[in-house]
């Protein structure tokens, strides 16, 4: 017992140094922000090592709270699923999926009652997000993030490819149609801001590196964006397979086969802790058989 730091300081420290605030793990935890202090300065004098570095009331991790951050995070994981097995040994598995908001609606989605049909004893809670694993409030089983990152205290493995291609409604290429990348000057191009480079990289691939559309609509997903193409608003950069199913849905129409530009592949996201979770691991190899078949 000697080598235990005091335990209550632990989960303070892992808040405080997920959200890199101390008022905003005071906020989290309920409790005042002098509390969270006191009890990081407690366990820093206890290790004998600063955890944070103090400056203008601002707080940032040592190199070594890093280090520490990512082992307190396992261990804290540890202990949580130990504990959920030992209460609730009877109830279904319970998985978090936390997936990027595109590849939920568009390829997780429409795949899940197979997981459902093998896994019927698995009870799945899907949320979206796109931001950084390391930045979520809510702790999760399982992330679908593009990598590979950097993912400290976590493991990971790529098992989606995606690639990007013109899309657009079969009556808006009818009306203007499309032979090479230099006609899409002449067409509204529907734009993302969660892929605000995707168009210009294409253009550059394509050789037109300059080109200016007729003209541009922003949205602020690409679900979207996509929705306006399926309408017949613009042209939408469209990554496959996520559209997949719209083009054989005939919705959308791939006018240029070329150039197809690959970008980062999607990565299933697990703590190191749950390496030997069963219910962890059969959804990241369903994950991985459902990419081998698209």
């Amino acid at each position: 017992m000697s080598t235990y730091p005091p335990l209550n300081a632990l989960r303070i420290f892992e808040a405080a140094a997920r959200l890199e605030s101390f008022s905003a793990a005071a906020n989290e935890l309920h409790v005042t922000h002098g509390a969270v202090s006191k009890q990081i300065k407690q366990l820093e004098e206890w290790l004998n090592v600063p955890l944070f570095e103090r400056a203008g009331g601002r707080v940032k991790l040592t190199e070594t709270g890093w280090r520490y951050l990512v082992q307190v995070q396992d261990g804290l994981d540890l202990i949580a699923n130990a504990t959920s097995q030992l209460l609730q040994p009877d109830r279904q598995r319970r998985l978090v999926i936390n997936s990027t908001p595109t590849l939920a609606m568009f390829w997780l989605l429409p795949r899940l009652a197979d997981f459902r049909r093998l896994f019927p004893d698995i009870d799945l809670h899907l949320v979206t997000s796109d931001r950084d694993i390391s930045r979520l409030e809510s702790p999760f089983d399982i992330a679908i993030r593009r990598g590979p990152g950097d993912w400290p205290g976590h493991i990971a493995k790529p098992f989606l490819k995606e690639w990007e291609l013109p899309l657009c409604s079969p009556a808006l290429l009818a009306a203007h149609p499309i032979h090479t990348a230099a006609d899409l000057a002449r067409h509204a191009l529907l734009y993302a801001d969660t892929r605000p480079t995707a168009w210009q990289r294409w253009f550059t691939l394509a050789g037109v590196p300059d080109l200016k559309p007729a003209s541009r609509l922003h949205f602020e997903r690409f679900s979207l964006a996509l929705q306006a193409a399926i309408e017949g608003l613009g042209v939408v950069l469209g990554p496959l397979p996520m559209a997949q199913r719209a083009l054989e849905a005939g919705q959308l129409v791939a006018p240029l086969a070329a150039p197809v530009v690959p970008v980062r592949d999607y990565c299933w996201v697990a703590p190191r802790a749950a390496l030997d979770d069963g219910a962890i691991n059969a959804f990241c190899q369903w994950l991985e058989q459902q990419a081998a078949v698209v």
